[in-house]
């Protein structure tokens, strides 16, 4: 499965406004976690199995805590049983298909 999400404090005190070093946290979680992930600038995404891809999901969560009183969290999965590799696949053949209409 591919779990989609962003998770940040609210609460923070910061004038700016910045959540970056919660983000930080939360993506340090990930990367350490050893399962395949990509992060932009609006998700990070990770695939796995179910029970490790949301134990990491909580623990990031969970990271994000102490910046603040509040956390948010959005969440998009996609399940699909008995394929892996889809963190690339999927854009491999999204790519694929951009050339074919060339």
């Amino acid at each position: 499965m591919l779990v989609a999400f962003s998770v940040a404090p609210s609460g923070t005190g910061r004038a700016d406004g910045s959540v970056h070093d919660a983000v930080a946290a939360a993506v340090k979680v990930v990367r350490d976690s050893g399962l395949p992930n990509r992060t932009d600038s609006m998700f990070t995404t990770i695939e796995g199995e179910w029970d490790e891809v949301f134990d990491v999901v909580r623990r990031a969560t969970e990271a994000v805590a102490p910046f603040g009183s509040r956390i948010s969290l959005v969440l998009k999965a996609d399940i699909r049983p008995g394929h892996t590799g889809e963190l690339t696949g999927k854009l491999d053949r999204l790519e694929q298909a951009l050339s074919d209409l060339d």
